[in-house]
């Protein structure tokens, strides 16, 4: 038998529609528009509370001398890049903020580009991401196939992320956008509000070292291993499929997985892929409503990211 991370057909049980989903998953209209109600005032709380972390870290690193708080400082910095990256990706959905105009200036201004992310091309990109996984315009298939694969094959991908070669790709496309009229109107105001944050950290903190330490470096190293680490935990060894258990994984949440690469309840993951337009917020909530019908059953879930790992690694058949 052939190994895969795929379900078996009898972990995924036909159970659909109900009396609240739909055939394809979602919840029946009204369920739906109660579902995707958007806390605006919340949100925006979580996006002040996130910079306001980057002060408490910037601060703590360069006013207490000594190594070891700038290491911690540091590895604190790569929770904090996941942060951005929800948080963007939420803006992508459009689901930030109910205002269409708010979501995209804040999404833009304080969340992608501070993240090095042009935020139209990620939205064009992911769309085509959710409306066919693993299909020919599938952006991330590089994180997602080849698994499950030797231990040694997922050790070599992250030390190339961990220590910057992975990173380096990416800025290097980045200054390379200068070069032509269309990539400066994409990659010039990400530069310029990277400038912009080191001179802001200078003069706050005194320290000409904070941002290249704290900020660039840990985007070019750490945010990379989280990032694949993560990928793999979302569709890593999955396959193309209507069926969204197939193309997504389901795994337990527990709060340390929470703190350090699945914030913001992105980590009920295959909900969100069952419909892309619940509010973060409300994910858990709908992982109820989709574990109450069958849909999600025991069978398809990873008791943690540790053990989906391992069988992304492994030689073992099935899910589980």
């Amino acid at each position: 038998m052939a190994v895969t991370m795929i379900p078996p057909p009898d972990a995924r049980p036909q159970v659909l529609p109900t009396d609240r989903l739909m055939p394809n998953g979602m919840l029946s209209p009204e369920l739906r528009r109660q579902m995707r109600q958007i806390a605006d005032w919340r949100n925006a709380l979580s996006v002040v509370a996130l910079w306001f972390w980057v002060a408490v870290i910037f601060a703590a690193a360069t006013q207490f001398h000594h190594w070891w708080v700038v290491a911690i400082a540091f590895i604190l910095m790569g929770p904090i890049y996941v942060r951005f990256a929800i948080l963007m990706h939420e803006a992508a959905h459009k689901l930030l903020f109910s205002s269409k105009k708010l979501n995209d200036i804040v999404g833009t201004w304080l969340i992608a580009y501070p993240a090095f992310v042009p935020i139209s091309l990620y939205r064009r990109s992911h769309f085509a991401h959710h409306k066919e996984e693993f299909g020919p315009e599938e952006p991330d298939i590089a994180f997602y196939r080849g698994y499950p694969c030797e231990p040694a094959d997922l050790r070599r991908r992250l030390l190339r992320d961990a220590i910057g070669i992975s990173g380096w790709k990416n800025f290097k496309v980045l200054l390379s956008a200068t070069r032509t009229k269309t990539g400066r109107s994409i990659a010039v105001p990400i530069l310029g509000v990277q400038v912009g944050l080191w001179v802001i950290s200078w003069v706050a903190t005194g320290a000409w070292w904070a941002y290249p330490l704290l900020w660039w470096l840990p985007w070019m190293t750490q945010w990379r291993v989280l990032n694949r680490l993560r990928a793999i935990g979302e569709h890593g060894g999955m396959a193309k499929s209507k069926d969204r258990r197939v193309t997504t994984h389901n795994v337990a949440q527990h709060w340390i997985a929470r703190f350090w690469f699945v914030p913001y309840n992105t980590g009920w993951h295959l909900a969100h892929h069952v419909d892309m337009g619940i509010p973060w917020r409300n994910l858990p909530r709908y992982h109820e409503e989709l574990e109450a019908a069958g849909y999600i059953t025991p069978e398809i879930t990873y008791p943690s990211y540790t053990a989906l790992w391992r069988a992304a690694t492994s030689k073992k058949v099935g899910a589980n």
